[in-house]
């Protein structure tokens, strides 16, 4: 192949997902003018695993509860994370997130209003206040919508359907990226100065999942091979409310917004076991306490015909599940044949979230890789060992406009254009294209429903030194398979070609995610030990943190930040009796509604 005649573009920045935090990154980049601006999307404009988000972007607005404060928030999110988040990351983040809903709005987004026409705030689980900002319970589509016009309004080149494979290098600085259309195969070069990743997660290492198909690792496996740091992969969230039935939907998100309006969660003998678990907030009590819960309840026998638990919305009458749940309401009907008007419906844990990844700088997003950005699920620092829900909606609007503004500096500093060197494309066209010279080799989606399995069973809600070993025997084994993928056919329209690069990522990020399981020797957030069932102060001192090598995983230790004596204030006394009013952001009555 002729590297001169290849499609290269140059950008000053580029952003590699077109969610939530790659637009919002996009936009700030591409504001302060003068810039080249470019976002790489694995999906269609629109379709990216954003809009999967229901409930709602959590921030201190107080329009509904008045005493609602950042500190409160702050408090929230590094309770919720067992205090192994970074503090820095969730400061920044509780002061910010107001601010950047209001802005959204201002952009035109469309929220739900209180009789006083502000925004409507609605209480989830693990918050003192109601403080989720939603759309009825499709809030992750509305802000994927404004983001994306307010993106298309400005001098920002688009691409769709584009596989990344590779970051490549500039020396020991970032300078670009090299990918193929899906469409057609065909290669593509990016040339950038500095690059913003913003691809999320990876639930679809499980395989019951709430994830979309694009959730496959892409940019922290990339990153990794290139030597950026991961932390807290061991930490991955179950949300406790997957559909489970029928089987083509299980895992499908049932919001958590059902519970935020008043459902309530029943066992087979129609007790309300969240009364036994946390008395004090019972459904509205965390994730990882809730879906620990429900395991519990059908591992005694009392679970539902299919193995969950009974939800149950229909007390609060039909009108306003409608009006308050209606993509709720539309999904249980339309795939589960269930009116949730009317009857309970059965919901377990499923794969949702991944809170480790890519560490990132708390202010800049910066990694330790000179020019490249992380922000939203693919980054590290805000979640520790839980997300609270509507953290996530909130952090990629926060999060990535700081990784835009950062990236944008970056590059706005950099002389010269970035050099490539040819060996860098020349290898990954080869690896690119080698399963074409197996066409009789591994099959990556036998391979991937594999790992999915070993996942599933070994590394899930439930975890011991035995079962976390056998899995990464396991894992291991079959990245030794996965080296004989093959494929069938040519560049143009062949998903099982696709495959094959998915899976090499989820398998790297497996491998991660059981190795930093089997450090942390105790019970924290997600991470479930029965052999350590126990929360142990000492453990809550590190992150682990992991490392590329050519010999295999590097783990290291690596102390949790210490908080500053004000913040440590603020986690000894969260609820303060009042606030300045200066505090409370400025919100326009009616704006957008």
């Amino acid at each position: 192949m002729n590297i001169e005649t290849m499609e290269t573009h140059s950008f000053d920045v580029l952003v590699l997902g077109s969610g939530g935090a790659g637009l919002r990154a996009a936009v700030e980049a591409a504001s302060g003018g003068g810039l080249s601006v470019a976002v790489i999307g694995k999906s269609l404009l629109g379709k990216a695993h954003t809009v999967m988000a229901e409930g709602g972007a959590a921030a201190s607005i107080g329009n509904v509860d008045s005493l609602d404060s950042w500190q409160t928030h702050f408090y929230d999110t590094m309770k919720s994370g067992h205090y192994i988040n970074n503090f820095r990351t969730v400061e920044v983040f509780a002061k910010e997130a107001a601010a950047r809903v209001l802005e959204l709005e201002q952009w035109g987004a469309v929220f739900d209003r209180t009789p006083e026409g502000l925004i409507m705030q609605r209480a989830f689980g693990g918050h003192s206040f109601r403080r989720l900002a939603h759309i009825g319970d499709r809030t992750g589509m509305e802000l994927l919508r404004t983001l994306q016009y307010k993106a298309i309004s400005m001098d920002i080149s688009i691409f769709q359907e584009v596989t990344i494979t590779r970051l490549l290098m500039d020396k020991d600085r970032i300078a670009g990226a090299f990918g193929y259309y899906r469409a057609d195969g065909h290669f593509v070069v990016f040339k950038a100065k500095a690059v913003v990743l913003a691809t999320g997660g990876w639930g679809k290492v499980y395989k019951v999942t709430s994830n979309s198909w694009e959730s496959t690792g892409d940019g922290a496996a990339m990153a990794y091979r290139i030597g950026a740091e991961l932390q807290d992969m061991e930490m991955v969230q179950f949300h406790p409310t997957g559909m489970v039935w029928p089987p083509g939907v299980a895992g499908l998100l049932v919001t958590e917004g059902v519970r935020g309006e008043g459902g309530i969660l029943y066992n087979s003998e129609k007790e309300r076991f969240m009364l036994r678990y946390d008395p004090e907030r019972q459904e509205l009590s965390t994730r990882d306490v809730v879906a620990r819960s429900i395991f519990k309840e059908v591992q005694a026998g009392r679970g539902t015909p299919h193995g969950g638990a009974w939800l149950d919305i229909s007390h609060k009458g039909a009108d306003f599940i409608k009006r308050k749940l209606p993509g709720m309401y539309e999904q249980l009907l339309t795939l589960g044949d269930v009116d949730i008007t009317k009857s309970p419906f059965e919901v377990a844990p499923t794969c949702h979230y991944t809170m480790g990844g890519v560490k990132a700088h708390a202010e800049t997003c910066a990694t330790n890789i000179p020019g490249l950005f992380a922000a939203g699920e693919v980054a590290c620092g805000l979640h520790g060992a839980n997300r609270l829900g509507g953290n996530s909606l909130a952090d990629i609007l926060v999060f990535g406009r700081r990784a835009g503004i950062a990236a944008r500096d970056f590059a706005g500093s950099r002389k010269g254009e970035v050099s490539i060197a040819e060996s860098q494309i020349e290898e990954e066209v080869t690896r690119v294209l080698e399963p074409f010279n197996r066409p009789n080799g591994e099959n990556p989606y036998t391979i991937h429903e594999e790992l999915q399995a070993v996942m599933s069973t070994h590394a899930g809600i439930v975890r011991d030194q035995q079962t976390l070993e056998e899995g990464l025997e396991k894992v291991l084994k079959l990245q030794e398979r996965a080296k004989n993928m093959g494929a069938q056919g040519g560049r143009s329209y062949n998903p099982g070609w696709h495959a094959v690069f998915d899976v090499e990522n989820m398998l790297t990020l497996s491998e991660l995610i059981i190795r930093g399981a089997l450090e942390r020797k105790e019970s924290r957030g997600a991470h479930w030990r029965t052999d350590y069932p126990d929360e142990l102060e000492e453990m809550g001192k590190w992150n682990f943190v992991h490392e590329y090598s050519p010999d295999g995983d590097r783990i290291k230790q690596v102390p949790v930040p210490t908080m500053p004596p004000a913040l440590q204030e603020i986690c000894a006394r969260p609820v303060a009796p009042g606030r300045e009013a200066s505090d409370k952001p400025n919100q326009r009555k009616g704006a957008s509604s």
